[in-house]
């Protein structure tokens, strides 16, 4: 019965096509500047008589499906463009394909608008945003060169709703409207890019250049046919289309890091062009960063006693030299096979490099000394000092290398059936890793040492020994070695299907249907090594004063003179000793440093849709469909047992189904004045290590962490309001605000009070292996009820034309942000109810204000980046919470143009030396608090 139901909806589904095809043609083509010959994405084209129109995809192609035959008068609008108009003749069964090449100079009442550079790339953007179904912002690649960001993170946190968190000074974790980077999803050309990161589902935007990438698109709001897996939003980085013509670019630089006095050099170029009668397009990409800096970092950890006493428990001085080498290379080709159909080829390859040396001093394990009324009179604890370095090989180099490498290899089609059905489909094949190879550490110890504490200034927390210690009582610890390797792969499909289907008579109307798949495999295998001295070798080793060293003065040091790193093991000396050889050093597998995080994890998600476009009139249009995401989930973790003795594998399975619903409503109130509103629904999967059924069972520590495979994905239904106004002159000013109603959050759970009969509740299939007498500090993920989160946003974008003279040339560009939430279902240990907590990642407020200066030759441009502090991990109680700190970021650049094709040009970041800073509790005691200085870099660009 459900075969003959089926066979008959399809026999009618293809003869009601076939109806509407009799008679009717197919006009499709490609839209450019007429002078530059790039392509025009987000054009809207217009066939009249009627109510035909389409919009130019990301390449400037589009298409005009199942046209009755006759002639027509096509007319096109772009801003910043003249409008154009031609006639067109279609005939029955007939597919036409055309250049549509426009003239720059749109009017503005009386006046030319005259496109400078930057102006024409901000055109391509807004023409995107004017013209998309869904809430989105737009940023084009020449508007990402006119900041001074060397990767794509930085050049993200300019958009409005969006801000980083950082690495080594770099914008590595995206945040938008306030949601943790867990919330959200990164794609590249609609795929989905893996994470090179061991537990967690974080794209490093750190590792794509900048300058490698055509367009950024930010889905605040999402349609049926895209990936639900973003409750913030959705980021997709379009990859560089082959040119209409010859185009060859190329950029070199070199600049100054004053953290370390070391240079930065940075190189690219861009070569495409069409051949074979201009059937077939091919672009080739490729840059190049070297950048030797570091930071001075000071951090600290905080306990109370039972008067109420705060203080620290720990507090280290770390001082880090740092070598990143990012390199990227990309390559797209594509391939007009007839007006009909068209095949895409494009691959990405991202590879970044990371050396670093850490000098890290800790004031350990400080222990409060009182007097006889309870008076804290000082401390006593333990004084490491430990050298992160790696063996001294020609790739490791005495550093801790981290080789991260993100790749993506993808095969598009675009077809037409007939003049009715339009068909695309993609396969991708992505993978990233992280490879930590020969990573070695070596620390020396002075134990039960007088300490002081001066909190005084609790911004800048102070620790250090009543008495100097010499370095001969700094006792040999250990010396160790690792190598981490994490790898996750993906193989994915999609295939969409589009076709006419409209209620309204007169009026535009379209299906869609499609399909997806994503088969995922995540890999941890990271290994530990410890190494003892062994007979005259151990006396060599006795103390640090017996072996070669680097002192380090607090002269310079960011956060104070008085944060003096001092004495440290050379990293070189380090490096170079032969620790496999067993007459020197005796090896020791030391399972409980990777034990328990080595897991494998495979996920399968199939998805299917249906999606609606009806305009109802000229001015009214919807967006209405549903999404089905099913994920089937196998994970494997190991069981250990006194944090080294693996008792064994634990394997769990898990499958559940999404259904994702979602109404997009578009209102033109002017052709420059555009209402929008949705209702979405979203979630996100969790991170994958908490998935994990690992049993971490720390016997001497007290201590039990554990994974959760019953983990839910948080679901969230979203509603968004958003009013745009667009200018003529290039420019808009938008506002907007929504709301998220995110269910079975994700949190960390601490229970300090764990017993044998919770445990046998919890995991009746595991084996009992925690003492009857024992008290555990239990540590589990877990999913939360429900948070409730508010926000609006403004942004303007414009060229100051209507002011006089040379204040033409000024625009700015600026936005706010704001975003409240607020958490239920989160206990404290004793089973307390945690009352006005808000989401973590959850920033209030962000904000971004550009002033800039263009005309004929030179561009200047100051910029301004915002974020306020925001909680970013829940500890057992509020006085544990840690807070990610206010940042401001000012940057500036400028160049200027010597001829058609040079330009030269400079750039400074952080002129604020605005330092990562992280809180415990209330803001000024401070946890973490790293500098990096500002960065100057100059060079010449070459456009052909």
């Amino acid at each position: 019965m459900k075969k003959t139901l089926l066979l008959s909806f399809f026999l009618i589904f293809c003869v009601t096509l076939s109806s509407l095809a009799q008679g009717t043609g197919l006009l499709t083509g490609t839209i450019q500047d007429k002078v530059q010959k790039l392509s025009l994405p987000g054009a809207a084209l217009r066939l009249m008589p009627g109510n035909r129109y389409t919009i130019s995809n990301n390449v400037g192609r589009f298409e005009f499906l199942s046209v009755p035959a006759g002639t027509y008068t096509l007319e096109v609008n772009y801003l910043g463009f003249k409008p154009y108009s031609m006639q067109v003749e279609i005939m029955a069964g007939d597919a036409q394909s055309i250049t549509v090449a426009m003239e720059e100079g749109g009017v503005m009442g009386k006046e030319v608008v005259v496109l400078g550079d930057r102006l024409r790339s901000q055109a391509k953007a807004l023409n995107q945003q004017q013209n998309n179904g869904n809430i989105t912002n737009i940023v084009s690649a020449d508007q990402i060169g006119r900041f001074p960001d060397a990767n794509i993170g930085d050049a993200m946190k300019r958009i409005p709703g969006i801000t980083m968190q950082n690495d080594q000074g770099e914008a590595r974790d995206i945040i938008i409207r306030g949601m943790a980077p867990e919330l959200n999803s990164v794609t590249l050309n609609g795929d989905r890019i893996p994470s090179a990161e061991g537990d967690n589902r974080r794209v490093q935007m750190d590792l794509i250049p900048s300058d490698m990438i055509q367009t950024i698109e930010v889905n605040k709001t999402l349609t049926p046919d895209m990936d639900a897996d973003a409750i913030g939003g959705s980021v997709n980085l379009v990859t560089r289309a082959a040119p209409n013509g010859m185009r060859v670019s190329g950029t070199l630089s070199a600049g100054y890091n004053p953290i370390r006095d070391k240079a930065l050099y940075t190189g690219s170029f861009l070569i495409g062009n069409r051949f074979a009668n201009n059937k077939l397009g091919a672009i080739v990409s490729a840059s190049y960063n070297n950048n030797d800096y570091g930071s001075d970092n000071i951090e600290a950890s905080y306990a109370q006693d039972e008067f109420g006493n705060a203080y620290m428990t720990s507090k280290q001085i770390r001082k880090y030299d740092v070598k990143r080498v990012r390199r990227s290379v990309s390559a797209t080709l594509d391939y007009d096979i007839n007006a009909k159909n068209k095949l895409y080829l494009t691959g990405m390859y991202n590879w970044r490099d990371d050396w670093e040396n850490r000098f890290r001093v800790s004031y350990d394990d400080m222990v409060p000394q009182y007097d006889s009324e309870n008076n804290i009179i000082g401390y006593k604890g333990t004084i490491k000092r430990q050298t992160k370095g790696g063996i001294g090989t020609d790739r490791v180099n005495n550093r801790r290398l981290e080789d991260q490498r993100v790749k993506n290899i993808s095969m598009r089609g675009e077809h037409l059936l007939g003049s009715t059905i339009d068909l695309d489909w993609a396969l991708t094949y992505a993978d990233a890793s992280e490879d930590r190879p020969n990573e070695r550490y070596m620390r020396y110890d002075a134990e039960k040492v007088e300490m002081i504490q001066d909190l005084s200034n609790p911004r800048f927390p102070f620790a250090d020994s009543r008495t100097p210690v010499s370095a001969s009582n700094l006792l040999f610890n250990r010396i160790t070695e690792n190598d981490n390797y994490t790898s996750e792969r993906e193989y994915s499909g999609r295939v969409n299907l589009r076709f006419p289907f409209s209620v309204v008579p007169e009026q535009k109307g379209r299906i869609r249907v499609g399909g997806r798949f994503r088969l995922k495999e995540k890999d941890r295998n990271n290994n530990f090594y410890r190494y003892r001295p062994t007979g005259t070798t151990a006396d060599q080793f006795a103390n640090l004063s017996l072996i070669p060293s680097h002192d380090f003065s607090g002269e310079g040091y960011q956060a104070g003179s008085q944060y003096a790193p001092g004495l440290f093991a050379s990293h070189t000396f380090l490096g170079s000793l032969d620790l496999y050889n067993p007459n020197l050093f005796r090896e020791s597998l030391e399972g409980s440093e990777f034990l328990a995080v080595n897991y494998n994890a495979h996920e399968n998600i199939t998805a299917g849709y249906l999606r609606w476009d009806q305009d109802f009139s000229s001015k009214l249009s919807m967006i209405v469909g549903v999404r089905l995401e099913n994920t089937n989930l196998r994970y494997t973790g190991n069981v250990v047992q006194d944090e080294e003795d693996l008792e064994g594998q634990r394997e769990i399975k898990n499958n559940y189904l999404n259904v994702l619903p979602s109404l997009t409503l578009k209102y033109n109130v002017q052709e420059d004045l555009i209402l929008r509103a949705a209702f979405t629904t979203s979630l996100a999967r969790p991170n994958y290590y908490d998935l994990v059924p690992y049993f971490d069972n720390r016997v001497d520590d007290g201590e039990l962490h554990v994974g959760n495979p019953d983990l839910k994905a948080a679901t969230a239904k979203n509603v968004d309001l958003m009013v745009e106004k667009y200018f003529k002159s290039i420019g808009i000013i938008s506002g907007g605000a929504f709301y998220k109603n995110i269910n079975n959050f994700i949190y960390r759970y601490r229970n300090d009070q764990y017993t044998t009969a919770d445990f046998a509740a919890d995991f009746p299939d595991v084996n009992n292996t925690i003492p009857a007498d024992q008290v555990y500090r239990f540590q589990q993920p877990r999913n939360g009820e429900s948070v409730d989160v508010y926000g609006a946003e403004v942004a303007v974008q414009r060229q100051l034309d209507f002011l006089p003279g040379f204040l033409q040339n000024m625009g700015v560009y600026a936005n706010y942000t704001y975003t409240m939430s607020q958490a239920k279902g989160i206990y404290t240990p004793d089973g307390d109810r945690r009352e006005n907590v808000g989401l973590p990642g959850t920033a209030p407020h962000m904000m971004n204000l550009s002033l800039s200066y263009e005309d004929k030759k030179f561009n200047a441009r100051v910029s301004a980046n915002y974020t306020a502090a925001y909680i970013d991990r829940l500890g057992s109680t509020s006085f544990f919470d840690n807070y990610y700190d206010e940042q401001f970021f000012l940057d500036a650049n400028m160049s200027y143009k010597l001829n058609r094709v040079l330009r030269v040009f400079g750039e400074a970041n952080n002129l604020t030396n605005q330092p990562l800073r992280y809180y415990q509790g209330t803001s000024n005691r401070t946890m973490q608090l790293e500098y990096y200085r500002p960065r100057y870099n100059f060079g010449i660009k070459i456009d052909l």
